[in-house]
């Protein structure tokens, strides 16, 4: 990644906006920032813009933060004794950097994910801070070569996994079971064609007329039934950037009611992938897609928007909703997913990642659409 300028990017910004400092706590906008992703539990880290670039991280991740992250200094806070330093907290690193701004000048936060009390600790100094995380958002909306690579090496991934995954169901075998077969061959092809890599596994496979009217359910040990409607959901991360590939699948033969349900899912995604390229607006996007489900009546099931940005999160901005009027540039990437919650008939819904060209869009994910490939 090319971390040298996406920093001077936000430093022009900086400047713009007489912003003497910037401190981001956003866990995703540090990877963009600087290469450095960890796992983050109750030790707060951040990263810090001034003259020089600069990593907070706790004693467990320094040498981590030192090999990986793209950066002039790392500042480490310890928790344990003798480590021959005095800071104890990252409050006390904080502290030492925003003191060499001017006081009551401006300082960068991303005021979504910056805790309460560093909040109102800057504040309570004297500064004034202002948002920067959604400056921050938008640098992440254009995918440069790299990103784009990254995402079709995860869509390859995706592809296979939901592939082997789907080819294990019938009656009597767990959602569990379907997951792991997907992530067997994930795991496999990883260390094959990708050594030395990070890999992230995103999986749900909801089953039954009422599991499946759950957009976001993990998978259990319930067995699969005669009859039943699955949303296998899969997202596949390699070194950072994500693909996703959902296929909606019957158990048996469908009822008129699922049929025509299924139809209408498949016709409205198909129609949001034909319709999205650049100078669209989002909620066009969305616009389309709900007009198919308003044709067959089903528009009430429709309870949330027609896709997301990906990449570095798992859901990003952009949002493909009703109420987001931006438009569509070339280089955005979007998982593409229209979907129905018909209680007592099932969940419908199929998803795909596209990458947006000059002219249109560009699959990166791959499996059959239509309804009778999808029929178990």
């Amino acid at each position: 990644m090319d971390s040298r300028k996406r920093i001077n990017r936000l430093k022009e910004y900086m400047k713009d906006h007489s912003i003497s400092a910037v401190f981001v706590f956003n866990p995703d906008h540090q990877f963009y920032l600087t290469n450095f992703k960890a796992l983050i539990y109750s030790r707060p880290i951040i990263f810090h813009l001034q003259e020089k670039t600069t990593m907070i991280v706790p004693g467990l991740e320094e040498t981590h933060a030192l090999e990986h992250s793209h950066v002039d200094d790392v500042l480490v806070y310890y928790e344990h004794p003798g480590a021959g330093r005095d800071e104890r907290s990252h409050i006390e690193h904080i502290s030492a950097l925003v003191k060499q701004c001017p006081h009551s000048s401006k300082i960068g936060v991303d005021l979504a994910f910056i805790p309460g009390e560093v909040l109102l600790y800057l504040q309570e100094l004297g500064y004034q801070a202002v948002d920067i995380g959604n400056f921050i958002y938008n640098m992440r909306f254009i995918k440069d070569e790299e990103e784009i690579q990254m995402l079709e090496q995860a869509g390859q991934l995706v592809n296979l996994a939901v592939s082997k995954s789907l080819a294990q169901i019938r009656v009597g075998i767990t959602e569990m079971e379907i997951d792991t077969a997907g992530n067997a061959a994930l795991f496999e092809a990883t260390a094959v064609h990708n050594p030395d890599s990070v890999i992230d596994v995103v999986v749900m496979s909801p089953s039954g007329l009422k599991r499946s009217i759950m957009p976001h359910v993990f998978s259990n040990t319930r067995k699969i039934e005669a009859g039943d409607v699955i949303i296998h959901s899969r997202q596949v991360g390699l070194n950072g950037y994500r693909a996703e590939l959902e296929r909606t699948v019957i158990v048996g033969k469908p009822t008129l009611e699922q049929e025509k349900a299924f139809q209408a899912a498949i016709e409205a995604q198909q129609r949001a992938i034909e319709f999205i390229k650049p100078g669209v607006k989002y909620s066009e996007v969305d616009a389309v897609a709900r007009q198919v489900f308003e044709k067959a009546g089903l528009e009430k099931y429709a309870i949330h928007r027609t896709g997301h940005g990906i990449g570095v999160s798992a859901h990003e901005q952009p949002f493909l909703r009703y109420d987001h009027h931006d438009v569509i540039e070339e280089g955005m990437a979007f998982s593409i997913e229209p979907g129905i919650y018909i209680p007592g008939i099932g969940g419908f819904r199929h998803s795909d990642t596209v990458l947006i060209t000059s002219d249109g869009c560009r699959l990166i994910t791959e499996y059959p659409r239509e309804m009778e490939s999808l029929l178990f």
